[in-house]
């Protein structure tokens, strides 16, 4: 290399020739080392590139890795034929981003900062080509590819369907929870059950005078999203829901309790816990309490939750284990 001097008068500076392929200028690293450590970085990111390099005799710390790894070029794809759009949760309920994949290849494209509309149009507007595009069932997603793709024809990938018919099924099993769960334990009563039925009331009652849903929540002092759900219910009996109950450690006593209560109504509490005691019981008499009270011994049916009957009614009988085939034995699923 040669040693060339500045030819400005009164300057003494010297500075080295910069050969093309070996040094870059301002780096304590040659190009060929920079290459080698990027390509372990790129795979194995922070602390695992910082050990791997270790063992190469090239000595990072794990900071560095990263900072390397973020000065990396990100690599410039061509837009595919078929797109796949989807958000994804950066810090759950607060902030959410948009991923950008190629169906056919499985490979990323691009993740957009955000999950608006105006955001996907400048993007599909800047990358043309794509033909069809994989979404979900978001109307944002289906705005911004109307708008910058008119021609494009718009799916629905197997899961987000399959997703789909689960949530729909298990709103229309809980607003039916009066007709498969009225031999289970006792539905929601007493005040929460009679502010649902005022409720429904007055949603209906403004709906029926021509009011409009965002008024109406105005007025109730309730949520967009809640007087929705009142008005899109029948009837008030559609809003009662089952009892949600955890499974506890008198389940598997409760035949027991149910033939001793009906041999002898008044068998006192502290007899029956001394009894399931005796046959493997380690819980407390505050939950045998609790669990008398709710109901649950004298139902005709083991309880079960709004989502366990929408697991089984989308499973296939043949795949069924013996717990969900006894549900179905008692009448959940005919």
């Amino acid at each position: 290399m040669r040693r060339l001097v500045c030819a400005t008068a009164g300057c003494r500076r010297t500075f080295r020739e910069q050969i093309p392929g070996l040094l870059r200028r301002y780096q304590r690293r040659t190009v060929r080392l920079a290459t080698q450590v990027a390509a372990v970085v790129k795979e194995l990111a922070g602390r695992a590139a910082a050990r791997t390099l270790q063992v190469m005799a090239i000595p990072l710390t794990r900071f560095t890795a990263l900072r390397l790894l973020l000065a990396l070029p990100l690599p410039l794809a061509a837009a595919p034929r078929v797109l796949g759009v989807d958000d994804f949760a950066l810090r759950k309920s607060t902030s959410y981003a948009t991923i950008l994949i190629n169906v056919e290849t499985n490979q990323r494209i691009d993740v957009l900062p955000d999950r608006k509309a105006e955001t996907l149009t400048a993007w599909l507007r800047a990358h043309p080509g794509v033909e069809i595009v994989c979404r979900d069932g978001s109307t944002t997603y289906a705005q911004a590819i109307r708008a910058a793709l008119p021609d494009a024809v718009q799916v629905s990938d197997r899961w987000h369907l399959w997703n789909g018919l689960g949530e729909a099924v298990r709103k229309e099993v809980g607003a039916h929870s009066s007709c498969w769960a009225k031999h289970g334990p006792p539905l929601q009563d007493g005040k929460p059950a009679t502010t649902t039925l005022q409720r429904w009331r007055q949603v209906h009652d403004l709906i029926d005078a021509g009011v409009g849903l965002l008024e109406s929540a105005r007025r109730l002092h309730l949520s967009l999203n809640t007087v929705k759900r009142y008005a899109r219910a029948s009837e008030p009996e559609r809003m009662r829901r089952a009892p949600q109950y955890r499974p506890t450690l008198v389940d598997p006593y409760r035949d027991h309790l149910r033939t001793r209560r009906a041999e002898e109504p008044a068998v006192p509490v502290q007899t029956l816990l001394t009894e399931i005691k005796e046959l493997g019981y380690t819980g407390s008499q505050n939950l045998l309490y609790r669990y008398i009270n709710q109901g649950r011994v004298e139902a005709d049916r083991p309880t079960i939750s709004a989502k366990r009957v929408t697991r089984l009614l989308l499973s296939n009988p043949d795949k069924l284990s013996e717990v969900p085939s006894r549900f179905r034995t008692v009448g959940y699923i005919s």
